[in-house]
């Protein structure tokens, strides 16, 4: 899709750098950051442990957490309706009982981080990761698990509830993790479902508002010496947005509420962009939001079917409304094929060595 005017001049994007969002299909944590470190080196300021194991469908083995708890229960469906490979029956508060006294189990979140930053250090010291790199935690936002896994009706009530113990879970990793060596990016997708209509809304009237209180207890919940950052995402199930965005609209008006509303100053922030679009009118709302010069911005413009000629043409697109960026990838890649990695890390350093 393209908009320009014949009459439109190219603007050469300033390229900073690649980001990786968090999942990335490889066997374990070790083979994440030896690959990523031999693939992109110091172009990545933080590196994630690629969401190994349990966590590689993002949140949905936190369903097998719910299902040890007392308090709650799947709703019963036909046979017929359960299909795939997970069980989709979402769960409910049982009778008489008050979302204030669920007691939830270990999420699993610490557990992992834990583990994955001892070979994150030992790496580190041994040379293979440069040495000034942080290691990122990639967490939900608590609609992120409440959303998809909760009846409508007993979202408001069990939303807070999980909010404590997924606050927990990032108190355990602050303790557990020096501060100087930590980036912690909220993952914020439900949260562009409930803005573009496609799921009921538990937030109260004004949508983008009760996206924004809960964005500004997550930046408050993460130490001033800690890295923060914002990965914003219209859904990755498939391969495929729950919606395709219109334009950048709604994300800009996220990022920008972030950026004004946070208690402390925000580390990067990273937006999708669809393949198709190397227009100047999707990116043209960012143009309105003042992003701090602290602030790094990465745009998700990162495509494995047009590689680096797509890229090429959707930053010169972005360009045109926010000149210094860095890359990467829409969502996370470890979902597709294992095969696809090392050219989707290959195509993070070309592009952003092509300015």
């Amino acid at each position: 899709m393209s908009t320009s005017s014949p009459e439109s001049q190219t603007v050469s994007p300033v390229i900073r750098g690649a980001h990786l969002v968090g999942s990335v299909n490889l066997p374990d944590a070790e083979t994440v950051f030896r690959t990523v470190s031999g693939h992109l080196g110091d172009r990545m300021r933080r590196i994630p442990d690629g969401e190994v194991g349990e966590r590689f469908y993002w949140v949905q083995f936190q369903t097998a957490r719910l299902d040890t708890m007392a308090g709650i229960s799947r709703i019963d469906v036909p046979p017929s309706l359960l299909r795939g490979r997970f069980d989709g029956r979402p769960f409910r508060l049982d009778p008489g009982v008050s979302a204030d006294d669920l007691e939830f189990p270990n999420l699993g979140y610490a557990d992992a981080a834990l583990d994955s930053y001892a070979v994150f250090e030992r790496l580190r010291s041994e040379g293979v990761i440069p040495p000034r790199t942080r290691f990122q935690v990639s967490l939900p936002t608590p609609a992120g698990v409440v959303g998809p896994f909760i009846v409508p009706e007993d979202r408001a009530a069990i939303e807070p509830a999980y909010e404590r113990a997924l606050f927990g879970e990032l108190d355990r990793i602050l303790t557990g993790i020096p501060h100087d060596d930590l980036a912690i990016q909220w993952d914020t997708a439900v949260e562009f479902a409930l803005l573009e209509g496609r799921m009921p809304s538990w937030f109260g009237d004004d949508v983008l508002a009760g996206v924004l209180e809960r964005a500004e207890r997550q930046a408050a919940a993460v130490p001033a010496d800690v890295e923060l950052g914002y990965h914003l995402c219209y859904g990755d199930v498939e391969e495929q947005h729950f919606v395709q965005p219109a334009d950048a609209g709604r994300l800009a008006d996220v990022l920008g509420g972030i950026l004004s509303r946070a208690p402390r100053p925000v580390t990067w922030v990273h937006l999708p962009v669809p393949i198709e679009r190397d227009d100047e009118a999707y990116f043209a709302p960012l143009a309105g939001v003042a992003v701090p010069e602290r602030t790094e911005l990465y745009l998700g413009l990162l495509h494995h079917e047009d590689g680096v000629e797509g890229a090429r043409r959707r930053a010169e697109a972005a360009a045109t409304a926010v000149t210094a960026f860095g890359v990467g990838t829409e969502c996370g890649f470890g979902r597709g094929p294992s095969e696809r990695t090392d050219g989707l890390l290959d195509l993070h350093t070309a592009v952003a060595a092509a300015w």
